[in-house]
């Protein structure tokens, strides 16, 4: 048992010994029965016996029931030394297991029975109710506040997982985002080395460098965002998350796999929350990914937009249009954008563009959803 949970132990103890040196006396004086000198040291070990119930609970509960057992033979009053002995058999109900405590409950309600058929003062078979409610009463609310703790642990438990998943989900988008885009681009830079390597082997190259350069890019990007899986890892600073100032990269990379981008921003560029950040560059990426593989030859336009309170982003292409580019029915392409988009309370649309090609729009608050 950690130190937090020994003191206030220790001071429940001291709170009964004191309660029991010095209530003893009255309750006999009210009792019309003398409190003699024999009746304080068991009142002070059935106390300090406390001390270790949620350490020891069996034994806490045994020397308790002894004292208060030994003590009620004797004939001494009724008085403190009883708290003494609800607390410890509340202890055993709140901490062990029910059958142990079951046991322990019956032991310790059996010690009582005997005061009441052989004591020095006993009551007789009037007196089986109250004693009995002196084990009933403590080992009940033991035993709910136990149930209640478990419950508590499994909801935290279950909320925990809940967590978890949804973590897990969002790792699996962001890698299917960054692989998918990677992999897109390095596809038509390798079908456009392919083409030229017999006839232009000089452009052949550029395409091959371009290909070492948008893996590197893509290996980098996917290593940050596993990083959260290994969370005994600091992320790799030398690789930021990726956000909207990163579209430049986004831009030269889709032009190496033959896509010219274009770039607007319009309005002050903000410091957007990491999340906004982050979900407006993936729609973007996710976009182009597309253009790359449905609309053909085409070329495309980014543009952003910041205003008070909101970023837009916008990609227009103007390839073979939305017949090309179906929905999907999982948590990628447009679906992906879309939940992306709705999760941080933004809107979302795509669809054909005319006169031709497809538009993808979204725009995202800047304060995030709740």
């Amino acid at each position: 048992m950690d130190r937090e949970r020994r003191w206030p132990d220790a001071l429940l103890a001291l709170a009964l010994l004191a309660i029991g040196l010095v209530g003893t006396a009255p309750a006999g004086v009210n009792q019309g029965v003398d409190a003699e000198p024999g009746a304080y040291p068991l009142v002070v070990v059935a106390a300090l016996a406390v001390a270790v119930r949620r350490r020891r609970p069996l034994v806490t509960l045994a020397v308790v029931t002894a004292a208060t057992t030994a003590y009620l033979m004797l004939g001494y009053p009724y008085g403190p030394i009883l708290l003494s002995f609800f607390v410890a058999v509340y202890t055993v109900a709140a901490y062990r297991p029910v059958r142990d405590a079951a046991v322990a409950g019956a032991g310790a309600l059996a010690a009582l029975l005997a005061y009441v058929l052989f004591g020095a003062r006993s009551p007789g078979l009037v007196g089986l109710m109250p004693v009995a409610a002196w084990v009933v009463v403590p080992f009940a609310a033991g035993v709910t506040a136990r149930l209640s703790r478990e419950a508590a642990a499994r909801n935290r438990t279950d909320e925990a997982r809940r967590l978890a998943d949804v973590e897990r989900l969002r790792v699996a988008r962001e890698v299917h985002d960054v692989v998918g885009h990677g992999l897109a681009a390095i596809h038509l830079q390798a079908e456009i080395a392919l083409h030229l390597l017999d006839r232009r082997p000089e452009q052949a190259e550029a395409a091959l460098t371009a290909i070492s350069r948008t893996s590197k890019e893509a290996l980098d990007e996917l290593r940050v965002t596993l990083t959260v899986v290994r969370r005994e890892e600091a992320a790799d600073e030398r690789a930021p998350a990726p956000g909207l100032d990163q579209l430049p990269q986004l831009r030269e990379r889709l032009a190496g796999a033959g896509v010219p981008v274009t770039v607007e921003v319009t309005g002050a560029p903000l410091a957007l929350p990491v999340a906004v950040d982050l979900a407006a560059y993936r729609v973007v990426q996710e976009a182009l990914t597309n253009v790359l593989r449905h609309a053909g030859p085409a070329s495309a336009a980014v543009r952003v937009g910041y205003a008070p309170g909101e970023v837009t982003v916008e990609v227009t292409d103007t390839g073979r249009g939305g017949d090309a580019v179906p929905e999907p029915s999982g948590g990628s392409g447009l679906a992906g954008m879309r939940e992306r988009v709705t999760a941080l309370g933004g809107t979302f649309s795509a669809g054909p563009a005319a006169p031709g090609g497809f538009r993808v729009h979204a725009t995202l608050p800047l304060r995030e959803a709740a």
